[in-house]
């Protein structure tokens, strides 16, 4: 894995936005797969030392990510994902909200625009997160979500790279 590759997060505040591009050394179907399958994505999806457990995923227009955050105390942090656009190996959309173990989500949620393209052999993944409430994004930043979200980019750059070699 080389260290040159893009990685910008950006916060617009005034349109409760958040903006997120990544590239990867690694060809866009195995990217793809790896933010469209579950068992992929529960290898990567979680800040350390948390684990993510996913309790269905059904990838297709309607259907839903149901998943926990697992701290190392046993604690559990659900979200529902409800896939609402997928144009395969390009792009998905899907709405997301923090949910209790019973699938009852925590309103407001926010709206995530993946984007994916590939140019000599690195995969760059743009992500657009709009936030329907100033006070949800707010309480994302505070929960530390850029560090968050950084440190399972860089879990996926690690697994992309054992993938690759196997």
């Amino acid at each position: 894995m080389k260290n040159d590759l893009l990685f910008d997060f950006t916060v617009d505040k005034a349109t409760k936005t958040v903006f997120i591009t990544r590239e990867f050394d690694a060809a866009l179907s195995l990217v793809w797969d790896a933010f469209t399958t579950q068992e992929i994505l529960d290898q990567w999806t979680a800040p350390s030392p948390w684990l993510s457990k996913t309790k269905y995923m059904n990838f297709e227009v309607g259907g839903k990510r149901f998943y926990a955050m697992v701290g190392p105390e046993g604690q559990e942090r659900w979200s529902i994902q409800e896939y609402t656009s997928i144009t395969p190996k390009t792009n998905f959309k899907m709405y997301n909200a923090f949910s209790d173990k019973d699938e009852n989500p925590e309103l407001p949620g926010s709206d995530w625009d993946y984007n994916f393209s590939e140019q000599n052999g690195k995969t760059k993944v743009s992500i657009t997160i709009y936030n329907e409430s100033f006070a949800r994004l707010e309480k994302m930043i505070e929960m530390g979500f850029k560090e968050g979200f950084t440190m399972t980019l860089n879990n996926l750059e690690k697994l992309l790279g054992t993938l690759l070699q196997n």
